[in-house]
């Protein structure tokens, strides 16, 4: 395994790590602000939906500054969050420690994980091909069953149009759907 990461001692690396997380975590907060209700009008709050939004603020305002920090560990969340405080006009020096906190400690595992297991992967795949074989079509079956599973789940749900001259489903009403089993 290398002691560098992008050119540069793996120490400095985590630490920019950290700052780029820290400081999309304000870049965030900034926006909430500066939009401030009308993020429920704009596109990616139209898009996200008001009621998702509602819950993030209610998230952030009954656990403040606990919200900020526990929103690193959570996808998704880790950019609603920072935007919803910004647009709550949360206390800037209550969010900027909650924020750093977290990236502090949420950051570093990520780095140093993620950097161990490419350089270890790397190294297997240097000394076996038949590895990397191997974790193609694993992956390839990977997708290939979630493909399938979302077909099938999509499947019978209510609301569905007829899915041809063949399917013999009978509704008593127009738009109404069989009872699911």
């Amino acid at each position: 395994m290398r002691d560098t990461f992008w050119g540069m001692p793996l120490w400095l690396g985590v630490l920019v790590a950290v700052l780029i997380i820290f400081v999309r975590g304000q870049v965030y907060y900034w926006i909430g602000r500066a939009l401030g209700e009308r993020i429920y009008t704009s596109r990616p709050g139209r898009r996200i939906g008001e009621e998702r939004l509602r819950k993030v603020e209610r998230l952030v305002a009954r656990r403040g500054a606990l919200a900020v920090f526990g929103a690193h560990w959570v996808a998704g969340l880790r950019h609603a969050i920072p935007i919803c405080a910004g647009a709550m006009r949360m206390p800037l020096p209550r969010y900027l420690v909650a924020s750093a906190l977290g990236s502090l400690l949420w950051t570093p595992p990520w780095v140093v994980g993620g950097y161990a297991v490419i350089w270890g992967w790397l190294e297997v795949f240097g000394r076996s091909p038949v590895a990397v074989a191997a974790l193609v079509a694993a992956i390839c079956g990977l997708i290939g069953t979630f493909v399938v599973l979302r077909r099938r789940r999509g499947r019978g749900r209510p609301g569905d149009e007829p899915a041809g001259p063949g399917d013999e489903r009978e509704h008593d009403e127009p738009g109404a759907t069989a009872p699911r089993p």
